[in-house]
């Protein structure tokens, strides 16, 4: 990074007026917005199909700070601390300064913490006091709660959501210990400072409660429960930095669609992860009754654990196979409030089937098809295709009618060109997938892939949205231009620039916030990087300051917190910057940076097996294969090769040793393709 303020860092003097963009912490478990009253816990719901919402859980750390001291004018700071996942609160004066900090415990994700630092600035012999406001209650509206015995010294409740996703269904049940908030506390005259540390443990047991309550408090007894917090974040920085120099906007920007992302996820430890229900737009801070999409997940949740009720949809849509929802809570089952969008945005499926290609590309890891459930979920996607296409004797071609497409402008049109190629590439893959695990592809799926209809237009050489649509007509968000990234569509670059300027116009401006990192990906794509740029910096108008919280909209207005915005915006970076592209037996890149760029660090890339950093700059590329430890994951890692693909020149990684290549396109790929690292 260059010199200057800590980009990291993100610091004001003033709350933001709104405070729906006050910041969120989370830890892929719980999720709160500082000082809201309202928090919640992963895979706690409340409500029957549409009306199923994030339960909203009571908040004891809802608290702010203010001092009693006469005379100086007291000073506040607000930041979050991105290295550490830490917000604080800082009041000055000449006589004492008092920091109130909080975190979601990034390795023990059963913990919420406050923590209340008071030290003396002068010699004076009085004591100084700090009040504590509270706006917490333990009530909610979605939970039904009940006083238990206090336990160590904190207050426990515990309850259960009023109503199920799915009649007769499971109602999740939510435990809560936390300590005792005092209305002051106060530094002694004979002390020159003091530490006050307040927990919070969920559960949805008592007893897994009062396990993390016991953490808490032996982690706080030896000093270490921030210590364990901070050095979670730092392992988990070493795997996933990404940082530029050239623009500190650009580069906050992006460090704050990192920190929100990662902190959806949970720890990299933690081997409950498993149970974990996938990323809502509005991140677990968010997303109570009718607010910032319900809490529901979309495309990235962990699909394989909602199999059955994306089969149950299917059913009900009359066809075979699974249909994931377009909205889904825990069970799988659509929950989405509108019903059009869970019964024409099928596209869900493709991108869906998409994922799981591109991790089988990266990692060849075969046991997540072979022994996880993984091939259900493709092979049953195919089979939802092939029951949903409908073929036409006149054209000799299948199409699927009665859809909406990404651009949710439209719907009940025919054959939307973003659907019809990700339903043929699921396809394909389910064949691909097939022949690797020696299982016998019904001879449809191949046949209605091949034969599906992708339309185009000869004459202007470029593809419109759907059957039957108008070029200039508008269109809500990116949707055809995602035919070149990230589906890949093989077209010649005329085709490509054709798409691109012709939906460019036309987009709505106020349209969500993803789509013009798609639109600059794809000007990177031919070159363009200042028009790539121009676009990607539209993003910097959903960001409300200071703390880099996303709104869906530019006004303000939509989902707060927006991951997928950001997830949109940083694919710029990641793809469009390095030029990386997911393909079956390499990792391809084209690197090209803007001019108001001079460097890009990316650290934790993974492939085959292996962990690589890369630096861009402007004329030249640096590559480091970090060493490997002795673990049996990375003892299958294959040995990999960097291919320039103008000359051809092969040039091996060996663990440690930085390769410098010129700043050309080319690809990463194993060495010795005769002995493939294919566990089959």
């Amino acid at each position: 990074m260059a010199g200057g303020s800590d980009p990291y860092i993100f610091t004001s003097d003033t709350l933001p007026p709104d405070p729906r963009f006050l910041p969120p912490l989370a830890n892929g478990l719980l999720g709160w917005r500082v000082y809201n009253d309202v928090m919640h816990m992963g895979g706690v719901y409340n409500g029957e199909a549409g009306d199923c919402h994030r339960a909203d859980v009571p908040c004891p750390l809802a608290v702010t700070l203010e001092m009693e001291v006469e005379g100086p004018h007291v000073q506040q700071t607000y930041s979050l601390d991105t290295h550490i996942g830490v917000f604080t609160h800082t009041l000055s004066t000449a006589v004492a300064t008092a920091t109130q900090s909080f975190y979601a415990h990034r390795y023990f994700s059963n913990l919420m913490v406050m923590e209340v630092m008071m030290e003396r600035q002068a010699a004076t012999e009085e004591p100084v006091t700090v009040r504590l406001s509270s706006s917490f209650t333990p009530r909610s509206k979605d939970i039904v709660f009940q006083s238990a015995a206090d336990y160590r010294g904190g207050r426990h409740i515990h309850g259960q959501t009023t109503a199920a996703e799915v009649p007769g269904g499971p109602r999740p049940t939510v435990d809560l210990i936390w300590t005792r908030v005092p209305p002051s506390l106060t530094l002694l005259p004979e002390q020159s400072q003091s530490r006050w540390g307040f927990l919070l443990a969920l559960g949805n047991t008592t007893e897994s409660a009062e396990a993390s309550f016991d953490q808490g408090l032996d982690l706080m007894a030896c000093g270490n429960l921030r210590d364990s917090h901070q050095q979670a974040w730092a392992e988990m920085w070493l795997e996933s930095t990404v940082e530029l120099v050239g623009s500190e906007t650009l580069s906050k920007a992006v460090i704050g669609c990192l920190f929100y992302l990662l902190s959806a996820f949970p720890p990299l430890h933690d081997i409950s992860r498993a149970e974990f229900g996938g990323v809502s737009p509005g991140g677990l801070s968010n997303g109570g009754e009718g607010q910032d999409y319900w809490g529901h997940v979309f495309w990235d949740q962990y699909r394989m654990r909602t199999i059955d009720g994306a089969k149950d949809n299917a059913q009900k849509q009359g066809y075979k196979g699974i249909k994931f929802p377009w909205e889904s809570a825990v069970s799988g089952r659509e929950v989405c409030p509108e019903d059009i969008y869970g019964e024409q945005e099928i596209h869900i499926n493709g991108d869906v089937s998409l994922t799981f290609q591109h991790y089988l590309y990266l990692t060849r890891d075969l046991s997540v098809f072979s022994e996880g459930r993984g091939s259900e979920v493709i092979w049953g996607v195919a089979d939802y295709w092939v029951s949903r296409a409908t073929w036409n004797q006149e054209d000799q071609s299948y199409h699927l009618l009665g859809v909406m497409p990404p651009d949710e402008y439209y719907y009940n049109i025919n054959d939307s060109v973003y659907t019809n190629t990700v339903a043929k590439f699921s396809l394909q893959f389910a064949v691909e997938l097939a022949n690797l695990l020696q299982y016998p592809a019904p001879k449809e799926w191949q046949c209605v892939a091949e034969r599906m209809k992708i339309p185009f237009d000869q004459k202007l050489k470029y593809h419109p949205e759907y059957d039957g649509y108008i070029r200039g007509h508008p269109v809500k968000q990116a949707d055809t231009v995602m035919l070149g990234y990230p589906l890949g569509l093989p077209m010649t670059l005329e085709v490509r620039r054709n798409d691109l300027e012709a939906y460019e116009p036309v987009t709505d401006p106020e349209g969500p916030a993803m789509t013009w990192g798609m639109f600059a990906v794809g000007w990177l794509e031919l070159g363009e990087a200042e028009r790539a740029q121009t676009l990607l910096e539209k993003g910097f108008d959903n960001i409300q300051g200071p703390f880099q919280v996303w709104s869906e909209s530019s006004d303000g207005s939509g989902a707060v917190n927006f991951l997928t915005g950001m997830g949109g915006f940083l694919q710029t970076v990641l793809f469009g910057y390095t030029g990386f592209r997911i393909q079956q037996d390499r990792l391809a890149f084209k690197p090209l940076l803007p001019s108001g760029l001079s460097e890009l660090c990316i650290r934790g890339v993974s492939y085959l097996g292996n962990k690589m950093d890369w630096l861009l700059r402007k004329e030249e590329v640096c590559i480091v294969l970090r060493e490997q430890s002795a673990s049996a994951e990375e003892a299958k890692a294959c040995v990999l090769q960097v291919v320039l693909q103008g000359s051809g020149k092969k040039i091996p990684l060996v663990p440690g040793k930085p390769v410098t290549i010129p700043r050309e396109a080319g690809y990463i790929c194993q060495l010795n393709s005769t002995f493939s690292c294919w566990p089959i």
